[in-house]
């Protein structure tokens, strides 16, 4: 699949962009699992152009996790314009993305994210003023959902008219606004978004995929051009692998993702960071009686307390 210029392989799989998760180092682990691209945290457009310390700290990239997507979400043509402006003038990024999707209430009540499902004139002008101001250096792209709810699942009309816009690829995740996370991810609307001869552009599908072996049947059952893999990667990077890892080899994966998160923040807020995702990871599911191993690992404030957990559940994982 390639966007505008970019060759992502064929089949790639996608690190989606994820508040709070999708940090550098994160995405770094996740290109040497195998991620074809990975993505930044989203960045508000507002802060962006006020030049908030912390939202521009979100645009720092490396080459070794090249190709990368730096998101910025808003609800006014002229400031997200203007944030797009910003965002290539300072990362450079191999593709700006759009955030339509975010369904979390305080963004999208306030008329960004997902909310901006609800008034489809001016999420195209956003669209619009993104591809005007930098389109013509960088692919610019969107993701989105079906619509705002189940009575309003505008995706398929939406997405001919995102194109128009001058967009370069589309991602959708199959779900509404009032969803949530919630229920099944429906993929139906995506391929039917895919099969439109209309549509030129590449259509990258997300939604409740957990391996690879998921990936290939969504492929395979609706022509997407690529697999964005989200709330997946939690506590198991090597989800983008075609390979078979072994538990010892998984257990060294997150020490690694642990070891990076400290060294890019600091020992407390590095540990706070990884900590929730390997707590998270399904690598512990089927241990007996590991509610309290679990505990103490959420409580962990240095790594050498939490690396002594991992050594204590490393025997378990053999016996489970």
């Amino acid at each position: 699949m390639t966007i505008r210029n970019l060759d992502l392989g064929d089949r790639p799989l996608l690190l989606a962009p994820m508040e709070d998760v999708t940090d550098i180092g994160f995405r770094l682990l996740c290109r040497r699992m195998g991620a074809a691209m990975v993505y930044s945290e989203f960045v508000n457009c507002d802060a962006l152009v006020r030049m908030v310390k912390q939202s521009l700290k979100k645009l720092e990239v490396c080459a070794e996790e090249r190709p990368v997507a730096i998101q910025i979400y808003g609800k006014d043509p002229a400031t997200m314009a203007e944030a797009a402006r910003i965002v290539v003038d300072y990362a450079h990024p191999d593709v700006l993305d759009i955030n339509f999707g975010c369904p979390v209430k305080k963004i999208a009540t306030k008329g960004a994210g997902a909310g901006l499902l609800q008034d489809p004139p001016r999420l195209l002008a956003i669209t619009r003023a993104v591809v005007d101001a930098v389109g013509a250096e960088v692919p610019v792209t969107v993701k989105t959902r079906l619509g705002w709810d189940m009575e309003h699942r505008i995706i398929i009309t939406l997405a001919e008219e995102l194109q128009d816009c001058g967009i370069d690829a589309l991602t959708i995740h199959g779900r509404t606004r009032s969803q949530l996370y919630t229920d099944h991810a429906d993929w139906t609307l995506i391929g039917q978004v895919r099969a439109n001869p209309r549509m030129r552009i590449p259509i990258i599908g997300n939604g409740d995929i957990h391996s690879v072996a998921e990936a290939d049947s969504a492929f395979d059952r609706y022509g997407v051009d690529a697999v964005m893999i989200g709330r997946a990667t939690f506590g198991q990077p090597w989800v983008f692998a075609r390979r078979t890892f072994t538990t010892d080899e998984k257990l060294d994966i997150l020490r690694q993702q642990v070891l990076a998160s400290v060294e890019r923040l600091d020992e407390y807020r590095g540990i706070l960071h990884s900590r929730r995702h390997l707590a998270a990871s399904p690598l512990f599911k089927g241990i007996p009686d590991f509610r309290q191993k679990r505990i103490d690992m959420l409580r962990a404030d240095t790594v050498e307390s939490l690396f002594a957990i991992l050594d204590d559940i490393r025997p378990l994982l053999a016996e489970s």
